[in-house]
């Protein structure tokens, strides 16, 4: 599904109607961030009623985000110092990186989306 103007609860609620009719035969839940349209009534009743589970990441949490991750490297690849010639060109090149990565980037992907990474929890402070 893709949006091109403003992502609202309503379009969410659109988003959620469409993977419920997937009918997947499996429990859906969804890892969000929390965008304000997310987190609305509107966008609870709607997961209630489709039997959906929102789970929501901690707030200043980019690290645990994999879609802030993805977009990153999209942007790395085919956003930065280019120019495209019109919206239709942008959306293309955004598309190709999207659907080709998997294969021609495999490696930097799998880095990249990777769970690893460094929490700051257990980190003993020098000073102790």
């Amino acid at each position: 599904m893709t949006n091109e103007t403003y992502i609202n609860a309503e379009s969410v609620c659109h988003l959620l109607q469409k993977l419920s009719d997937l009918a997947l035969g499996i429990p859906i839940t969804l890892v969000w961030d929390n965008a304000r349209y997310q987190k609305c009534a509107a966008v609870f009743d709607c997961a209630e009623r489709l039997a959906i589970t929102l789970v929501y990441l901690p707030s200043y949490s980019p690290h645990l985000n994999l879609i802030e991750r993805l977009w990153r490297f999209v942007r790395r690849e085919c956003l930065y110092s280019k120019y495209y010639a019109d919206f239709s060109s942008f959306k293309q090149a955004i598309s190709t990186v999207i659907e080709t990565a998997p294969i021609d980037k495999h490696d930097k992907l799998k880095s990249l989306m990777s769970w690893k990474f460094q929490s700051f929890k257990k980190v003993q402070l020098l000073a102790d």
